[in-house]
This record gives structure tokens, sequence and C-alpha cells, in this order.
């Protein structure tokens, strides 16, 4: 994708309510995401620029961004079905779904992602006993990030 019609994408987002864009061409992906008022762009391989910063660096080629433990936990990894808001409770005051050591079943609530204003509830997806959580309640989460390891 051309840096001109990146630049001009940025600047849609950044000047109308929408939040989110994603496009697929032949060259790429692109992911613009507003927050806080200047917007970020994600391309295929995972590279995020600030919105000022994006004409140069888009050319560039970006180094991937590593958010991941060097290591893999052992254990079953439940990973995010979507981006969004991670929360451990369905609501501030109330009790979280599951702590460490909590034994849950297969298809038992474990948390609430929340996308678009809507409260998403995500099951676990195998049996077992919760031996870390991965996210910070309230923090965003991204697609196949990981949220819980179970054993």
């Amino acid at each position: 994708m051309d840096l001109r019609k990146l630049k001009t994408l940025i600047d849609l987002v950044s000047e109308s309510n929408v939040s989110e864009l994603e496009i697929t061409e032949a060259e790429g992906k692109v992911r613009i995401v507003k927050s806080s008022g200047a917007p970020l762009v994600m391309q295929q391989p995972v590279a995020m620029v600030a919105a000022p910063a994006a004409a140069p660096a888009a050319g560039a080629p970006a180094a991937p961004v590593a958010e991941a433990a060097p290591a893999a936990p052992a254990g079953h990894s439940v990973k995010s079905p979507m981006v969004g808001t991670f929360y451990r409770s369905a609501s501030p005051g109330a009790k979280p779904f599951v702590e460490l050591g909590s034994v849950v079943k297969e298809g038992e609530t474990i948390c609430i992602i929340e996308a678009m204003k809507i409260l998403n509830e995500i099951e676990a997806d195998k049996s077992g006993t919760v031996t870390k959580i991965l996210s910070e309640n309230g923090q965003a989460v991204e697609y196949g990030q990981p949220l819980f390891i179970i054993e």
C-alpha cells in the first residue's frame, strides 16, 4: 500500500467517528485503530506506528512487536477470540469469575471481553485448574493473545 493512501486513511479515521478500520489488499493487511486522539496503524507482519510517524515508518521494514514471554508457559493457553477490553468479573465490585487455582469445566465462563460496547462472555475451552492469569483487569487485549493457562 502506498504512503499517500495510508496517510489518507489515517486522516479519515482521525477526523471521523470511526474508531477502527481494517483493509486487506494483495500487498497485505492494514488495521488503523484510533486510541486517545491519535490513530495507531498495524500492518502484517505486526507493525505499530503512531499517526505522525506513519508516513516515514510505513515504507521501512518494521520489526514485529514482541509482547510475549520468551518461554511459553506450560499448560493449555486460553486465547482471546477478539480485540477488546479484558474483565475478570461481571461488574466492577463483583467477584472474579476465576482465581488462581480455580477448577474450571469446559464451557464455564472465565472472563468477559468488551468489544464495541458489547460484553462477550469467554468460556473455558478445556477443563482443568487455572494456573496463570496473563491479563490485568481492564487491560486491552488483542486477537489470539493468551489470557489464562489451564492445566
